[in-house]
């Protein structure tokens, strides 16, 4: 079964930093793109940023560019969300997903998990 399983989301006040992890099973994700997205109340579902296999190509959407980095460790099939700087408009569940097709589909996606930023 694959699985793709969120971690480290909280609460944290503004300013503050977190870690997400992805980590995949049941399959090997290390040629997909891997990328995260996140949902906040009321709000349709946005990307945050992706990441190639290689994890040579980044990509962030503009509200985090220069306080979020997206890692990854084909070894581990596991990506990460480096947050920094957070702000309360950055609170949301935060999901991760894996694409075959370059981003056009998301094939795979985790349950999610809950950010909080308090001001």
């Amino acid at each position: 079964q694959v699985q793709l399983v969120e971690s480290g989301g909280g609460l944290v006040q503004a300013g503050g930093s977190l870690r997400l992890s992805c980590a995949a099973s049941g399959r090997t994700f290390r040629t997909y793109l891997r990328g995260w997205f996140r949902q906040a109340p009321g709000k349709e579902r946005e990307f945050v940023a992706s990441i190639t296999w290689s994890g040579g190509n980044t990509r962030y959407t503009d509200s985090v560019k220069g306080r979020f980095t997206i890692s990854r460790d084909n070894a581990k099939n596991t990506v990460y969300l480096q947050m920094n700087s957070l702000k309360p408009e950055d609170t949301a569940v935060y999901y991760c997903a894996a694409s075959d097709s370059g981003g056009s589909r998301w094939d795979y996606w985790g349950q999610g998990t809950q950010v909080i930023v308090s001001s």
